[in-house]
């Protein structure tokens, strides 16, 4: 039987291992998936004994995506753009690295009939987490990508990273500089929500046509998507879909099928309901 991982610290919050179980379930597959708690300094060390011990794949979370990322043998370009890697495959004794959580925004955007092609797109923040889905975005075809930061430079590194691909769509500035804007989706890439905050932004961004995204979850709605919504947008989305619509691209990475994704977010969102 085929096993997986997910390596990360902490780790015993991750639905990782539940969401590839019901992958596996639902497609036939007969695959083992555990959780791995890492230490800082024994992430490589424990890959590599991992996958000597026969492990095909493995996913990767905080605070490891930057060390998969050097780990890795070969990249596909989103990982090397993303500078992080969440999905590790051994073929032939070689580590492949990719990034999937792109995908799995996109894909969730998509799955609630959001219009991503020739769209003005503001996505907040300037880490890790923005990184990893702006080419995903930009295959999509907007008109537009905004990224605002509380410290603009961070912005405009990005999109100098990713100029090749952007044809002069993307575009840096500061939360400050956000008064005249106005745009079909706003994507909440900080990490504020997790402290019951969200990013100063001036309530004009938002009209009655726009959808706002927050990669955070919970039971109850974000701070962020809370005050999205009494600003009037259209339609307000967390980040549970994206959660496992980057687990359903993985095990397609791994296993050649895609799995259903809207029956592991039903069980889920039940989970967290009768957990409040």
């Amino acid at each position: 039987m085929d096993k997986y991982l997910v390596f990360g610290n902490p780790i015993k919050q991750s639905r990782s291992p539940n969401i590839h179980r019901a992958f596996a379930d639902s497609t036939n597959q007969l695959i083992e998936y555990d959780r791995q708690l890492s230490q800082v300094d024994q992430f490589e060390n424990d890959v590599k004994a991992f996958f000597a011990q026969g492990g095909k794949g493995a996913n990767v979370t905080a605070p490891f995506k930057e060390q998969a990322l050097l780990l890795s043998d070969k990249l596909t370009d989103r990982a090397k753009l993303a500078e992080a890697v969440n999905t590790l495959s051994y073929i032939d004794g070689k580590i492949y690295g990719d990034n999937t959580d792109g995908i799995g925004l996109v894909q969730d955007l998509l799955r609630h009939n959001v219009v991503l092609k020739s769209s003005n797109i503001l996505i907040l923040g300037a880490g890790g987490a923005a990184k990893g889905v702006i080419l995903p975005i930009l295959e999509q075809e907007p008109v537009r990508v905004v990224i605002a930061n509380r410290t603009v430079s961070k912005a405009e590194k990005i999109c100098h990273q990713f100029d090749s691909f952007s044809d002069k769509k993307l575009h840096a500035c500061g939360f400050d500089n956000l008064q005249d804007g106005r745009f079909d989706i706003i994507i909440n890439a900080t990490s504020a929500s997790l402290s019951g905050q969200f990013p100063a932004i001036p309530s004009s961004n938002i009209t009655d046509s726009t959808v706002c995204y927050d990669m955070v979850y919970g039971a109850t709605l974000t701070p962020f998507l809370q005050w999205a919504e009494q600003q009037g947008a259209a339609k307000v989305i967390d980040g549970l879909g994206m959660l496992v619509g980057q687990a359903a691209e993985s095990f397609n990475i791994w296993r050649k099928v895609n799995p259903d994704v809207e029956s592991v977010l039903k069980t889920l969102r039940a989970e967290m309901s009768t957990a409040l």
